[in-house]
């Protein structure tokens, strides 16, 4: 990387953490409180702090960059990013079910991509006042600190993933460990990251702004997201959904690939 590229990632990283705190701090300001709520397509909540986060990131972020492409959640689809080098990735509210219901298990997820690939990341969990940040080839920290995916094999791995997933692991090897559900996909990622899950999995059909910011953090840490066949995450297609997933330091990552490719475990 040029140093001038490294220069620039990190001033858009500090951007980055900025805005996605003030994002965080206004969806906490109307957390547990009485807020309109709303369900889009067959089954995805919606409440007005979502609203209120993405205007204030789409701001923040898009609104000083003109140069860079703007995908999210809560805005509609603008088709003219696809010709950006860069873009913006948005979640204004990650685990808006849990967020609706009270439950501390979400987040605001937010990743510079550029060339398909993110380069800066940021994931805030304001409850805990936890934020993940990342830059490409500089690794990954929370709270200005260090954080890598753990290491090992699969014996008594902690897990976390759908409940179905894990079921059928176990039944394969009764030592993994199955974490409490993370409701927030990009904190489920954030926490393999930071070691306090060994491994955790996705189903289909999560989104570009579910995983950009979290497949950042969780390669600097030294660890891999990825599909079941162990191919890397494009982003910024046109239909900006993306196949089963798997996270987890690289050894572990390598043995969970061959153990779903082996029990023919692809969806």
């Amino acid at each position: 990387m040029l140093a001038a590229d490294s220069v620039e990632r990190t001033r858009q990283a500090e951007r980055l953490a900025a805005a996605v705190r003030q994002a965080g701090e206004l969806a906490l300001s109307k957390f547990r409180t009485p807020l309109k709520s709303w369900t889009k397509g067959r089954y995805s909540p919606v409440c007005e702090a979502d609203i209120a986060s993405n205007e204030l990131l789409r701001e923040r972020l898009y609104g000083a960059d003109g140069d860079v492409g703007w995908l999210s959640e809560e805005s509609l689809d603008d088709p003219t990013r696809l010709q950006a080098r860069r873009i913006w990735v948005v979640d204004p509210i990650d685990g808006t079910r849990a967020y609706i219901e009270g439950r501390p298990d979400w987040s605001i997820s937010a990743a510079l991509v550029e060339d398909g690939r993110p380069v800066a990341a940021a994931i805030f969990a304001p409850v805990k006042n936890e934020m993940f940040l990342a830059v490409a080839g500089r690794g990954a920290t929370l709270n200005g600190s260090p954080i890598a995916a753990s290491t090992g094999g699969l014996d008594a791995a902690c897990i976390a993933g759908p409940a179905g997933y894990l079921r059928r692991l176990q039944a394969i090897d009764g030592s993994f460990v199955a974490h409490p559900k993370v409701h927030s996909l990009a904190l489920r990622f954030a926490r393999v990251a930071q070691g306090a899950i060994d491994a955790a999995f996705a189903s289909g059909n999560s989104h570009d702004w579910d995983l950009a910011a979290a497949d950042l953090l969780v390669h600097e840490a030294g660890g891999a997201l990825t599909s079941f066949t162990g191919q890397l995450l494009i982003y910024n297609q046109t239909n900006p959904v993306h196949a089963p997933l798997v996270a987890a330091g690289r050894d572990r990552h390598a043995a969970l690939i061959d153990l779903v490719r082996s029990q023919q475990i692809t969806s």
